[in-house]
């Protein structure tokens, strides 16, 4: 783990002129700091999870109250992340991991990242083991599976995810695919196609007769208007047409 303690002394040589290769976040805290002690460990995380790819420096206020009069710290936990030699991102107190993870994000990549970018199968399995239930991970690689005809492996990935408008639609068009009793083959058909608004329309007149299949009709239209945008027209529109449907 890139985790260093920096002091008055080399600051200048391990944060200033390192940042100039590497990325770095300094980490001001106290001892005696209990969100510090709290929000320590999420920044030792993210910094391991980028392989070296970003360092940590802890710096002490209590010992170096030179350091926290030169950056106006006032508040601990305060974090300021560096590059090519000056402060280009910072907050103050704790954050919860999710808002920890996009401040490392903007700085560089986490190893998950980019094997998510990769694209290829064990790219993306690999990024599930060190990310358990990582949505876009998950719905990439279900998609993979499913092209290949194992629908159940497929499913079996985004099972293990929560929330993300794809993935649940993705799930949903599994099941209507194997289901013998209702019939969306054209509308998946002008799907695939790129069609998207005669797709949504075409499940959309499905749902007064769908049955048990209401709700991953739903789902999957739910995606649908996810692909075009909140502000797109046939979203707009749709998302009318959906409620009226169902209520």
């Amino acid at each position: 783990m890139a985790v260093i303690d920096v002091t008055e002394q080399d600051f200048q040589q391990q944060v200033i002129e390192r940042s100039r290769t590497t990325p770095v976040v300094v980490d001001f805290w106290a001892a005696w700091c209990g969100p510090c002690r709290a929000l320590g460990p999420m920044l030792e995380r993210a910094t391991d999870e980028r392989e070296g790819a970003v360092v940590l420096a802890k710096v002490d206020t209590d010992a170096n109250p030179g350091l926290a009069r030169t950056f106006g710290i006032q508040g601990i936990p305060a974090v300021k992340a560096f590059k090519d030699g000056v402060v280009v991102d910072e907050f103050v107190g704790v954050q919860p991991p999710a808002a920890v993870e996009r401040f490392f994000d903007g700085l560089v990549p986490s190893h998950a990242d980019l094997l998510v970018a990769a694209g290829d199968e064990e790219s993306l399995r690999r990024a599930l083991e060190l990310q358990p239930g990582r949505v876009d991970a998950a719905t990439a690689l279900a998609r993979i599976l499913r092209e290949r005809g194992d629908a159940a492996g497929a499913l079996e990935v985004l099972a293990h995810t929560v929330g993300g408008f794809q993935a649940e639609g993705l799930a949903a068009r599994i099941r209507l695919e194997a289901a013998p009793d209702i019939d969306v083959d054209e509308a998946l058909a002008a799907l695939d196609a790129g069609d998207r608004e005669r797709a949504a329309g075409l499940l959309l007149d499905a749902i007064p007769t769908a049955g048990e299949h209401r709700d991953d009709l739903r789902r999957l239209i739910v995606s649908i208007f996810d692909e075009l945008g909140v502000d797109h027209p046939v979203a707009r529109d749709g998302r009318r047409r959906l409620a009226a449907a169902l209520y």
